[in-house]
């Protein structure tokens, strides 16, 4: 097919591109840092992140309903494994999305995926273990991973210089969906039921996603070589590699505390009409936190932010099952909540920036499919923990372990990128 002076006719066909050169180097160099159709992308980011992470990151209070109420004959590291299976399949797709990102089908994706999305109203309709894995664990998980894997690569197309802060803005999606959706679901429960609770929310994640997908749009039209479907070439760089072990070993433990949070507060005699909030308590400290990193990310560098504030996140996770009282443990979900935050946040930005522009979708999808691995079994080894000891003191020691490991590989990184771990990166 005869290609013309802005690129291949092929590609026209494919997902709407803002007018601008074909070439990934000089539309990087040209990049707007800003202007009105930045910011729209920045505002769906937003919706289709809430919508995505945003009701993942809301599995707590979930985990204590079954555990209390529609299951609780079933052990809690087994339940778990809804969670963590959804978790995991928010990173486990970013291979094929991020791929057919970059190929131009990103709206394509982002359309069919809203509407099979739906599937989160299915979950009011479980009543039994392998029906709640099979709707909210995996057809979900499949949903959430494939409308958020190409978000990142999207985003960074429009900013260069403030790109953390977009990234922090875009990701406090997940701190709105976090916060709203555990206390709407714990509230209407009582009011309406479970089934009514799911279709309701059902039906938010519909109207954002409808939002995203008005106006997300890519900049840099989808190159003529599409090359390799899986990123190997980029795991022969050492720095890409360590990044993408220290990922993997963080989610083993990063998300316990969010995930058991509400449960061990019960066990130490909080009623559960307070406990459910700590969840929301968090995740509204962790919106304050990936804009805060998000601003002084662009100014230090991404891991020289993200670095202290995950050592933080460790400490928190260590003292988390010594607390028996209110105060402490809202302090504790406060803390935890800004400081993870900056991590989840900016999590994609070293890998954006570790090669060409026109495959970050192939690369930023390869790293999350890896990261996966970490997400999937990190909550039920720590539900696993808690059952065989009968408490949450060894698994704080676990999951708190498993993140200070983590900082090492990032801090590795850093000194792998540019020789010494001062400096901006």
């Amino acid at each position: 097919m005869r290609a013309s002076e802005d690129g291949p006719l092929e590609h026209k066909e494919r997902d709407d591109v803002e007018t601008g050169p074909s070439n990934p180097t000089t539309a990087a160099d040209d990049c707007p840092d800003g202007g009105f159709a930045a910011w729209c992308v920045v505002l769906g980011s937003t919706c289709a992140i809430f919508a995505t992470f945003g009701l993942v990151n809301a599995w707590g209070v979930f985990q204590s309903y079954y555990q209390r109420v529609l299951i609780p004959e079933t052990p809690t590291s087994t339940i778990a494994w809804v969670g963590s299976v959804q978790y995991a399949l928010v990173f486990f797709p970013g291979l094929v999305a991020g791929r057919l990102c970059d190929l131009g089908y990103f709206k394509h994706t982002l359309f069919i995926f809203r509407l099979v999305k739906l599937a989160t109203a299915l979950t009011g309709e479980c009543k039994e273990f392998w029906q709640l894995l099979l709707c909210q664990g995996i057809l979900t998980g499949i949903c959430c991973g494939m409308i958020f894997s190409p978000i990142p690569s999207i985003a960074s197309q429009w900013f260069k210089k403030r790109r953390s802060l977009a990234f922090g803005i875009m990701s406090a999606g997940t701190s709105l969906g976090g916060t709203i959706i555990p206390i709407a679901a714990r509230n209407l429960i009582d009011v309406v039921g479970f089934k009514w609770t799911m279709r309701i929310v059902a039906l938010i994640e519909l109207f954002v996603l409808t939002v995203a997908n008005l106006t997300i749009r890519r900049r840099i039209r989808p190159p003529e070589r599409t090359g390799p479907f899986f990123a190997w070439h980029d795991f022969k760089k050492p720095a890409f590699s360590v990044y993408t072990l220290g990922g993997i070993l963080n989610f083993l433990g990063f998300y316990t505390l969010l995930a058991y949070i509400d449960l061990s507060a019960t066990r130490v005699g909080i009623s559960p009409r307070f406990s459910f909030y700590l969840v929301s308590i968090a995740n509204a400290g962790s919106g304050l936190g990936r804009i805060f990193s998000g601003i002084l990310a662009d100014k230090f560098g991404v891991l020289t932010v993200t670095g202290p504030l995950s050592i933080m996140c460790a400490v928190m996770t260590y003292l988390w099952p010594f607390v028996a009282t209110e105060g402490g443990l809202v302090a504790i979900a406060i803390v935890y909540g800004f400081c993870s935050g900056a991590f989840t946040s900016l999590l994609a930005v070293p890998v954006v920036m570790m090669g060409d522009m026109h495959d970050s979708g192939r690369r930023t999808g390869s790293f999350l499919t890896c990261i996966a691995l970490g997400a999937v079994v990190g909550p039920p080894i720590s539900g696993a923990i808690a059952q065989a000891t009968g408490g949450f003191r060894a698994v704080g020691y676990y999951a708190g372990s498993c993140i200070l490991g983590a900082v090492a590989f990032l801090y590795l990184t850093k000194y792998m990128v540019i020789g010494s771990l001062r400096g901006k990166y």
